[in-house]
């Protein structure tokens, strides 16, 4: 049987459910049972007296109850529900709906890179490429680093970033990078050979077992830093923690990596996050990279 991960979010009325694995492409936000005619899954949370809406992406559901009962008391009849119904009906959705692929462009914090969000899950976690030599496993990549512009290559979810060559200009390469990415992914080639990475991949393959000050690092940064990040087309990853120093030392990948900006975040933001968090824990934030 799948096992369900609990996780709360800012809204006291929605709980997230996640899956160790995609369900859905696109997304899918229900209310009405006539809207999941042919989601079971759906039709079966819908009919709990509570649940008022659901939202299916990527590898999660986000369900939203009502004032009525508190989530302490129902959580486990969801979370046991929906692994039931994902036993029964793996692909959730039974007749998917046919959509075309559509990629649009980002602007990111950083003026060297550009986010290509399309409406498909790429990959399940993080590929960085800093060259063709390391893209031999990424077909996609191999294929964007055949333009000369093209300088690194950040696979993510469902977005690449990309980082131009200096001599490039945005306003001449986006739109036919955008048409590029549209076309490879509506022939459906391979996106990459390589499967069932972490999401931090490869920096938490080569990492030692985090401390207990390192999980607690993480956590936080999994919760409330990851999620904007990733929005710019990046990440950030914690490597290490210098106990005798306090200091976190953190990894910048994609849109973050060589951004001016990122230096900015790191001390102004997550610095000040961290300290407030775990005072007299953490008392700097370092890039290795940055």
């Amino acid at each position: 049987m799948m096992e369900i991960r609990i996780e709360n979010t800012p809204n006291k009325n929605i709980v997230k459910f996640v899956a160790p694995r995609t369900l859905v492409e696109g997304s899918y936000e229900i209310s009405k049972l006539q809207q999941a005619a042919n989601i079971p899954l759906a039709q079966e949370l819908l009919q709990l007296p509570f649940v008022t809406n659901i939202f299916i992406t990527a590898n999660f559901i986000a369900v939203q109850k009502n004032e009525m009962v508190d989530w302490d008391m129902v959580a486990d009849e969801v979370k046991d529900l929906i692994e039931d119904e994902l036993l029964a009906n793996p692909s959730v959705v039974l007749q998917p709906r046919q959509s075309p692929i559509s990629v649009y462009v980002e602007m990111t914090p950083n003026n060297s890179v550009m986010k290509f969000v399309t409406n498909k899950i790429l990959v399940e976690g993080i590929i960085e490429l800093k060259n063709v030599e390391e893209a031999k496993e990424v077909p996609l990549a191999q294929y964007l680093f055949s333009f000369p512009y093209v300088k690194e290559v950040f696979i993510s979810d469902n977005f690449v970033s990309i980082t131009k060559t200096e001599d490039a200009s945005w306003e001449d390469i986006s739109m036919e990078i955008r048409y590029n990415i549209s076309e490879y992914i509506r022939d459906e080639k391979e996106i990459s050979y390589i499967k069932n990475f972490s999401t931090h991949k490869p920096i938490k393959s080569i990492q030692k077992e985090f401390s207990d000050i390192e999980k607690k690092i993480q956590n936080i940064l999994d919760e409330y830093v990851l999620p904007a990040v990733a929005g710019d087309g990046g990440n950030i990853d914690l490597i290490a923690f210098d106990e005798e120093t306090k200091t976190a030392k953190m990894i910048l990948q994609g849109a973050c990596s060589g951004c001016p900006s990122s230096t900015i975040t790191l001390k102004n933001g997550i610095e000040g996050l961290l300290k407030e968090m775990l005072p007299n824990e953490v008392e700097a934030v370092e890039a290795i990279n940055g």
